[in-house]
C-alpha cells in the first residue's frame, strides 16, 4: 500500500482491475486528460469515476460529478464517453452516478494544497 499523502492512493476499485487490467491501466492514463474546468484536476484526481466494467462487447463507465448542476457536467460526461471508447477499443456507455461527492474521494494528498485535510 502507498503511503499516506501520496497521489493515486484513495482512488476507488474498479471492476475492470480484476477483468482487464491492462485495458484498465490504459483507461485510466487516458482519463488523465479530462479535467474539471473549474476546479483544474482530472476526473481521476477528483475521483470522479467510481467504476469500469468491461466485456467483449462494450463497456460501462460509472462516473460521479462534483455537483449535481454541474454546468460542465454533459460536455465531461460526452469527453469522458469519448475517451473511454478511444482507450478500450469498443463501445462505451456512461452510468452517471447520484451518490454526493466530496473533497474525501480525491486522491490523496490533493486537498492539502486546498487546506482541506
Amino acid at each position: 500500500m502507498l503511503p499516506k499523502g501520496k497521489p493515486g492512493t484513495n482512488r476507488p476499485a474498479w471492476e475492470s482491475e480484476t477483468t482487464h487490467p491492462e485495458l484498465s491501466n490504459k483507461l485510466r492514463k487516458g482519463l488523465c486528460d479530462i479535467s474539471d474546468p473549474e476546479l483544474g484536476l482530472n476526473v481521476i484526481q477528483l475521483g470522479l469515476i467510481r467504476d469500469v466494467k468491461v466485456d467483449e462487447d462494450g463497456a460501462i463507465v460509472k462516473v460521479l460529478l462534483t455537483t449535481p448542476f454541474c454546468p460542465y457536467g454533459p460536455a465531461m460526461l460526452e469527453s469522458i464517453r469519448q475517451k473511454s471508447e478511444e482507450m478500450l477499443e469498443r463501445p462505451v456507455s456512461i452510468d452517471l452516478s447520484m451518490d454526493m461527492w466530496d473533497f474525501s474521494m480525491m486522491e490523496e494528498g490533493l486537498g492539502e494544497d486546498w487546506g482541506i485535510f
